[in-house]
């Protein structure tokens, strides 16, 4: 039997008596994309802070590619890309130099930074525009280059948390091709979002959080099937029959 790349077990943390995540445990095939779905609120950036060893837990344990972020946080952190929520990006820079300057962060040389920079350029669309300085991109551009930003390194799992929020529909297509682009490369990926919809063409499996907990794990497809017709029933269905809550409360 295969083992997971990604295994999380039993994790917790808490913030002034505040139970953010509560006893999370869920497992990630490499080369799957998992959805890790809610609204505002329900834990998916603490639970992935915790996963990228920014953040620890208070208990439970993270095993990414065999390590353990406890035991060899390092070794682990080298595997891991993180596309942030809020934009990582140094505005009066162009896009290449943002790309290079992260590239020597994760430690490659000038010229291994700038050859990633541009293969990366190229798979996020904006190798024409990569002399510009970021501030005058827009806001989906801006994404753009946070995602490129994250696969500097060439990581072998790839946290996105909320790539698509507010931007325009060719920047989200953009995003939705180069994510299923490093899935067919073999990039095992975590996609947080609270767009039901986007979970749903992407993900092979996802999990529903609420108030710090996974209240469902399956399919899309067996999720929806498990409160009416998968043809008609949508995620958001499956999220408000499971919480009472509609996505965005």
């Amino acid at each position: 039997m295969v083992t997971p790349f990604l295994i999380a077990s039993h994790l917790y943390k808490s913030f002034n008596h505040h139970k953010a995540v509560n006893d999370v445990s869920f497992t990630i095939e490499e080369g799957e994309i998992f959805g890790l779905l809610g609204p505002n609120g329900a834990g998916k950036t603490t639970t992935i802070r915790i996963l990228s060893t920014i953040l620890p837990p208070d208990k439970g344990e993270v095993i990414i590619g065999g390590y353990s972020i406890k035991e060899h946080p390092d070794t682990a952190r080298r595997l891991i890309g993180v596309c942030p929520q809020d934009l990582a990006l140094y505005p009066e820079l162009s896009a290449m130099d943002n790309l290079i300057f992260f590239g020597r962060m994760e430690g490659l040389s000038g010229k291994q930074a700038r050859e990633q920079a541009l293969i990366n350029l190229e798979l996020v669309g904006l190798s024409e525009r990569a002399k510009e300085k970021v501030e005058k991109y827009s806001g989906g551009m801006k994404r753009r280059v946070n995602l490129a930003i994250a696969l500097m390194g060439n990581p072998k799992i790839l946290f996105l948390d909320e790539p698509t929020v507010g931007i325009d529909p060719q920047s989200r297509n953009n995003i939705f091709e180069t994510i299923l682009s490093l899935c067919d490369k073999g990039v095992t990926i975590l996609y947080t979002t609270h767009y039901m919809e986007e979970a749903d063409r992407l993900c092979q499996r996802v999990a529903i959080m609420d108030a710090g907990q996974i209240v469902a794990m399956d399919t899309p497809y067996k999720l929806k099937s498990q409160i009416g017709d998968p043809e008609k029933t949508t995620l958001e269905d499956v999220f408000l029959k499971l919480t009472g809550r509609t996505l965005r409360d």
